[in-house]
């Protein structure tokens, strides 16, 4: 019987060892959350208290607490104490390692165009530091030119700081030459559509699904098969024996933002394996988690080395203009995902490498992501709150809310969701519908991604939502009246 929780009062131990103190200290902490030493709920000694304990500055014990509460381990209530998260112990006893290594205003809109643009896929780089983001640029300009375009063997520092970075965030062991940096998502997933050997063959894919990455499958030659998705995102039970890979992103659904529990996880892995087919895990912001437990990476399941290939991103955590994106695949893949690379003249800025491995490494990248974890929950939080201010009679269904940077908006009567954003798009409100990520463009509800949604935007992003949700019913309801309703047009 798990016992209730409690005050650690116990000194942590803190390992002595290669790593800063910040990361040593972090890795301790998640070990004695397996061990079960700390339980859920427990409440962490002060980080005053703690640095005191331990004899150590003050600074790394707030350090190691924010990337603990980046990751997901614990959760920090202001003005309140820092207890570990809930699902916390369940999550560290299913990988093999410890797994963690004031908001600015938006531009005005311009004349004539929507006052509020909830179009999701972007972050808000306001949030970077600009006194970091120099600091790493300044140690990337300083060191030498390099040539070598070996894709296997380029940019040694970045693959060496991700390899670090994937450990402590999403309990990811790699070593830095089982990490291959490519020049975003798409290239990635051509990589393997390549190394894998797609052509032709059925590739499981999420529907909705990421219309880009559909995109890049078919390019690449391999045929995406719609597989539709619940609240957990995609099952296993409906894999076919046909699918050579499946198409994924377990940790926030894109668009809907199931997030597959550990079950499925495993579930899922097993069938690949059974199979033989490549899970390709697209973990676009599987950093950003709000109040939920922390869940373990595809690749992280025991038997994901073997089949699952991990696809991250600096896109959604910092900015797509570095264009830098990652893959941990299986080692039968490595050699074909380089040549293809290579072939295909696919390879990323030295010099933006450097920088983001001087920003990963400096600890930039962590305190980075507790400040924006803690931006985009506000900002979350605002808009749900807004929107049920709004909506008194429950006309609308949000979706997606315990991560990442969007959730789904639905009238819960039936309206098409063209219809939808034609509506809110009058309003002064640009959301894309469910159904441009759709393989049969249904889906009845819009996108809306708050991580750029100032909080005072909050109400009149929400009244639009619902003054859309109630012209639509009214017009469906008259054409009901009349005969039946027209399909939408694709714009």
């Amino acid at each position: 019987m798990a016992r209730p929780p409690h005050d650690v009062v116990t000194p942590i131990t803190l390992p002595d060892g290669p790593g800063s103190l910040r990361h040593r200290l972090a890795d301790a902490l998640v070990r004695e959350i397996r061990a079960g030493t700390l339980a859920d709920g427990d409440r962490l000694p002060s980080t005053r208290a703690l640095a005191r304990t331990l004899g150590v500055a003050r600074t790394a014990v707030v350090e190691a607490f924010d990337e603990l509460a980046a990751a997901g381990w614990v959760v920090a209530v202001p003005g309140s104490a820092t207890r570990v998260a809930a699902g916390a112990r369940s999550a560290a006893r299913t990988v093999a390692d410890p797994v963690i290594d004031p908001p600015r205003r938006l531009p005005p809109a311009a004349p004539g165009s929507a006052t509020i643009d909830l179009t999701p896929g972007a972050p808000d780089p306001d949030l970077v530091s600009r006194t970091e983001w120099r600091r790493a640029w300044r140690r990337a300009a300083d060191a030498a030119i390099g040539v070598d375009l070996d894709t296997a063997r380029s940019h040694p520092e970045l693959r060496a700081a991700l390899s670090a970075h994937l450990r402590r965030t999403r309990g990811i062991v790699a070593r830095a030459d089982e990490i291959v940096v490519v020049p975003g998502v798409a290239a990635a997933l051509r990589a393997l559509c390549v190394a894998a050997d797609l052509n032709g063959r059925d590739v499981a894919f999420e529907d909705p699904g990421y219309p880009r990455a559909r995109h890049a499958f078919v390019a690449a030659g391999a045929t995406p098969r719609a597989v539709s998705v619940d609240g957990d995102g995609l099952d296993p039970a409906l894999l076919r024996p046909t699918d050579r890979a499946v198409y994924c992103t377990p940790a926030h659904q894109y668009p809907t933002g199931g997030r597959m529990p550990v079950t499925r996880r495993a579930a899922l892995v097993d069938a690949a394996r059974t199979l033989g087919a490549l899970v390709v895990e697209d973990d676009y912001d599987g950093e950003f988690r709000y109040g939920t437990a922390p869940l373990p990476a595809l690749r992280s399941v025991r038997g994901g080395r073997d089949c699952v290939a991990y696809v991250g991103t600096a896109s959604k955590i910092l900015t797509p203009t570095l264009r830098l994106a990652w893959i941990v695949a299986p080692r039968d893949l490595h050699a074909g995902i380089a040549d293809a690379l290579d072939a295909a003249g696919e390879h990323c800025s030295g010099t933006a490498a450097l920088a983001l491995a001087a920003f990963v490494e400096s600890g930039a990248l962590t305190r980075h992501l507790a400040r924006a974890s803690r931006t985009y929950a506000a900002r979350r939080a605002a808009f749900v709150t807004a929107l049920t201010a709004a909506d008194p009679g429950g006309l609308l269904a949000v979706d997606g809310i315990g991560a990442g940077l969007h959730v789904v908006v639905r009238p819960r009567s039936p309206v098409p969701s063209r219809d939808f954003a034609a509506e809110l798009a009058r309003a002064g409100v640009l959301a894309p519908p469910l159904a441009e990520y759709s393989a049969d463009d249904s889906g009845s509800g819009v996108v809306c991604g708050y991580s750029r949604l100032r909080e005072p935007d909050a109400p009149a992003a929400a009244r639009a939502l619902v003054g859309a949700a109630r012209a639509c019913v009214r017009t469906r309801g008259g054409r009901a009246a009349s005969g039946p309703a027209a399909s939408p047009s694709r714009p």
